[in-house]
C-alpha cells in the first residue's frame, strides 16, 4: 500500500515538473525580412537636345517665350525670257535682206580696209588661232553690245558653239571663222547707217552667178547638202561676219 502511494506521489511530482517546463518554454519564430526596395531614381536634368522639353533660360517658374512661327519658303519666280539679240538697223550679211542695198564688187585686198576694220579682223584671227573659244568671246565683249551670233535667245557664244559642234567641243566654228576671213569680202551700204564690211562675199552674190572657181571656194566652208539647201532657199545662209567702218564687230551668224 505504501509502495503505491510512493509511486503515485512520484508520478504527480514528475507531472508537475513537466507542466512547469511547458510554461517556461520560449516560443521562437523564423522572421524572413521583406525584399529591399531601391529608392526612386532622381529625375534626369532636361537635355537641350530633347525637343519635347524646352530649355529654361529665364528664372525658375517663368515659362519661356513661344518659338516664332515657321516662315514659309518664298514662291519661285517665273523664268525670265530674255529678248533675242537682234536689231532692225543691222544687216545680217545676206543678199536681199533690204531693198535698195548697195554692194561693192568682190574685194580681196585687205589693205583697202579702213584701219579700225583691219585691226578688228586681225584681233579675231589671232584669237581664233589659239583654239580657245573664250578668247573669241573676249574680243566680242570689246563692243558696246555683243555681236549677233544666234537668232535665238542665246547669251553665251562659247556654250552655243559647243552645243552646235559637240564632237569638236565648239572648235569647228573657229576653223570656219578663219576660213571665211581669208576669203573675199564686200562693202555693203557705204555711207549709210548700215555701212558694213561682210565676209564671205557669197552672202551678197546670187548662187546661180557663182563661177566654177568661186564654187570651189564655197565648198571650203559648206557641204554638197548645204549647197542644195541654199539653192532651194535661194541664197547663201551659212556663216557670215560683219564689221562696221569704225571697227565694231556686228555679227557672226549662220541661218536665215
Amino acid at each position: 500500500m505504501d509502495s503505491r502511494r510512493i509511486l503515485l506521489a512520484l508520478v504527480l511530482t514528475l507531472l508537475g515538473l513537466a507542466d512547469a517546463g511547458a510554461q517556461n518554454r520560449v516560443r521562437t519564430e523564423t522572421i524572413i525580412p521583406p525584399p529591399a526596395v531601391p529608392p526612386p531614381a532622381a529625375p534626369a536634368p532636361p537635355s537641350s537636345a530633347d525637343p519635347a522639353i524646352p530649355l529654361q533660360l529665364g528664372p525658375a517658374g517663368v515659362a519661356p517665350p513661344a518659338p516664332p512661327p515657321p516662315v514659309a519658303a518664298p514662291k519661285p519666280l517665273p523664268p525670265v525670257r530674255l529678248p533675242p539679240i537682234t536689231s532692225a538697223t543691222k544687216p545680217y550679211g545676206r543678199v536681199g535682206t533690204r531693198s535698195g542695198q548697195k554692194v561693192s564688187d568682190v574685194l580681196t585686198d585687205v589693205s583697202r580696209l579702213p584701219a579700225p576694220v583691219a585691226r578688228m579682223r586681225a584681233r579675231i584671227i589671232e584669237a581664233a588661232r589659239t583654239g580657245d573659244l573664250d578668247k573669241i568671246v573676249t574680243v566680242m565683249q570689246t563692243n558696246e553690245t555683243m555681236p549677233i551670233f544666234s537668232f535665238a535667245n542665246e547669251r553665251d557664244p562659247a556654250a552655243y558653239w559647243r552645243a552646235n559642234y559637240p564632237e569638236s567641243g565648239g572648235l569647228e566654228v573657229l576653223s570656219i571663222l578663219l576660213e571665211i576671213l581669208d576669203m573675199g569680202f564686200v562693202h555693203v551700204d557705204a555711207g549709210t547707217p548700215q555701212d558694213m564690211y561682210v565676209w564671205p562675199y557669197f552672202a551678197y552674190v546670187p548662187l546661180k552667178e557663182l563661177t566654177p572657181p568661186q564654187k570651189v571656194e564655197l565648198f571650203k566652208v559648206v557641204t554638197g547638202a548645204d549647197y542644195r539647201a541654199m539653192q532651194d532657199f535661194g541664197a547663201y545662209i551659212f556663216y557670215r561676219l560683219g564689221i562696221a567702218p569704225d571697227g565694231t564687230w556686228h555679227f557672226f551668224v549662220s541661218g536665215e
